[in-house]
């Protein structure tokens, strides 16, 4: 009796979910897109993407598929984002503070020292902050989906160990292309180069720029090690990754198609973190094996470096004040 009760039950919650499910599939169309990301396969930005890319196919039917392209293999990030805008590449991820270019709020994410861990970030970027910057993408045809991460970047070169904050200066290093990015750079004495991530390793290869600042996953998944000798652990800037949408193609969605996108980044951001994090522990031994000498700033020196940026941060904190007290009681709130 109680069996043939709970198949009844089920039956007919099958039966009243049908229209449902009819017009959901109706309102999903056969769609492709395409995500680019500078990172290579085998990267945890990569993983995060194809894991993106595996949800979107199930939670849509199979009817929108994502082709993955990594490694810069559509251009640099400012192209990226301008075809994004355009509607020609439909998904970037990138780092969050390059976004300044269109809305200088997001320049707060490239602040040195701004986060002192992860936890913290994951605080403000998936709180009422994160939501509120990419919410003002919208104007510059850009729908933020999330923040996937990079982690904590780290200073390599060809040159000599970096054993001290004097040991940067004269160094020519290659930077993101963004003005507080050129400014610490400067502020440390150092020579700072912009240039496009998918020109990096050839430049150090060539020997054109001595180094460049990168998480240690960055690091090791485009071989750094193979044309760069030391590493200094220095944790100089965290960086949150933007999901990024062209508003483009996003106007032309209909609601449940978009809803399989914004439950799928949820999802693979989600994945992507943890496989970023449970990485972090064995790429710094794999970088040695790999042949880096590692040196690491003692306490004397990261307060040092913490001071000879403060300027840099000052300077670029003055014309976006209310963001930057947005963020610091972000911050205040996650760290009690």
């Amino acid at each position: 009796m109680r069996i043939s009760f709970i198949r009844r039950a089920l039956v007919a919650s099958l039966v009243a979910m049908l229209p449902f499910s009819s017009a959901l599939a109706q309102d999903i169309k056969e769609r492709t897109f395409k995500y680019a990301l500078q990172n290579p396969k085998g990267h945890p930005l990569a993983s995060g993407a194809e894991k993106f890319a595996e949800l979107v196919a199930a939670k849509s039917g199979g009817k929108m598929k994502v082709n993955v392209f990594p490694g810069g293999t559509l251009g640099g990030d400012a192209p990226n984002v301008s075809a994004l805008q355009g509607g020609t590449i439909d998904f970037v991820a990138l780092n969050s503070g390059i976004l300044a270019s269109q809305v200088k709020d997001f320049e707060v994410y490239d602040f040195p020292f701004m986060f002192a861990n992860a936890k913290e970030a994951d605080a403000v970027v998936d709180g009422p902050f994160g939501q509120k910057l990419h919410a003002k993408l919208a104007d510059k045809g850009i729908i933020g989906l999330g923040y996937m991460e990079l982690g904590f970047r780290n200073i390599t070169n060809s040159k000599r160990p970096i054993n001290t904050v004097e040991d940067i200066a004269g160094l020519k290093l290659r930077v993101i292309p963004n003005a507080i990015n050129v400014d610490w750079v400067k502020a440390l004495g150092a020579n700072p180069t912009p240039l496009a991530f998918p020109e990096v390793y050839a430049a150090l290869e060539q020997k054109a720029i001595d180094g460049q600042e990168n998480p240690l996953n960055v690091i090791l998944a485009n071989k750094f090690a193979e044309v760069q000798k030391h590493l200094a652990i220095t944790n100089h800037q965290y960086n949150p990754q933007s999901l990024i949408f062209s508003k483009k193609v996003w106007d032309q969605l209909s609601p449940p198609e978009r809803k399989v996108l914004q439950d799928a980044a949820a999802e693979a951001i989600v994945f992507q973190r943890k496989t970023s994090r449970e990485a972090a522990g064995s790429n710094l031994a794999d970088l040695k094996k790999a042949g880096m000498q590692v040196t690491e700033f003692n306490g004397a020196e990261q307060a040092k470096l913490r001071e000879k940026l403060k300027p840099v941060i000052e300077k670029h904190g003055a014309p976006i004040a209310a963001t930057v007290a947005e963020l610091q009681a972000e911050l205040a709130k996650a760290r009690k």
